[in-house]
């Protein structure tokens, strides 16, 4: 579904990323892994079209993506929950949500998108509970679900999520992941940043392991885990002896 095919990007003569290559399929969560600094929201950001590769390309369901503006990637069924949340404190959750949905304007959308909404406050139902309540004064937690939910709303086909347990108490963080896990039953596959290996690794089937802007390693979420050297580099030498974690 999503293919990144050798893409290089530079910050002027430093070189951000150099020849990655990844694939999310059709039901899948693949985690993308790496130290601070090893291009991993840069390459979200090429993925999203925020950015523009130097080289290679990005192609969602055959289509290439690389070069279209970010609302037409948008359309196209790729959508990027961004690290912080960054929703829109002084309006509603409702609010926030109906923006996720701008692309979807016209008679022809409103009845799905009015089940769609439905659909989010199933997912999440603390929102429901706080739907005229804004943005802003909401906890984290429920902070980074209005940003999911408001993805939704775009009705994506693959969600980039960047960091979505950043500064988050554990339960909090253990009730995203949870969430993260049902997504591939929406319809949505989802590409999933995390400095959270052992929670990244718990929800995917496979990930990637980015470092110094390359792919190091790549495989499934079993094989990272029992990599002793990526184990060690990110989760710790004792924290995971024995253990491969729940997948999926």
């Amino acid at each position: 579904m999503l293919s990144v095919q050798s893409v290089d990007y530079s910050y002027g003569p430093v070189k951000a990323l150099r020849e990655v290559s990844l694939t999310v399929g059709p039901g899948e969560i693949v985690s993308l892994l790496g130290a601070n600094g090893a291009g991993k929201t840069t390459l979200l950001s090429v993925i999203s079209g925020l950015l523009a590769p130097a080289r290679g390309q990005v192609l969602l369901g055959g289509q290439v993506l690389s070069g279209r503006k970010t609302s037409l990637v948008v359309e196209a069924g790729l959508v990027q929950v961004p690290e912080g949340r960054q929703v829109f404190g002084p309006l509603s959750v409702e609010e926030n949500l109906q923006l996720g949905a701008y692309c979807r304007r016209g008679r022809q959308h409103r009845q799905q998108v009015s089940r769609d909404f439905e659909q989010v406050y199933h997912l999440f139902p603390p929102l429901a509970r706080r739907r005229r309540q804004p943005a802003g004064t909401l906890s984290g937690g429920e902070q980074q679900m209005v940003a999911m939910g408001r993805a939704l709303m775009a009705a994506p086909k693959v969600l980039l999520l960047d960091e979505p347990s950043l500064g988050l108490a554990p339960l909090v963080t253990r009730e995203i992941f949870d969430i993260i896990k049902k997504l591939p039953e929406q319809g949505c596959s989802v590409l999933l940043v995390e400095q959270n290996a052992l929670g990244a690794l718990s929800v995917a089937h496979r990930g990637y392991v980015l470092t110094n802007g390359s792919i190091r390693f790549s495989g499934s979420a079993a094989e990272i885990l029992g990599d002793r050297q990526l184990r060690e580099a990110f989760l710790g030498p004792e924290r995971f002896e024995g253990s491969t974690g729940n997948k999926p």
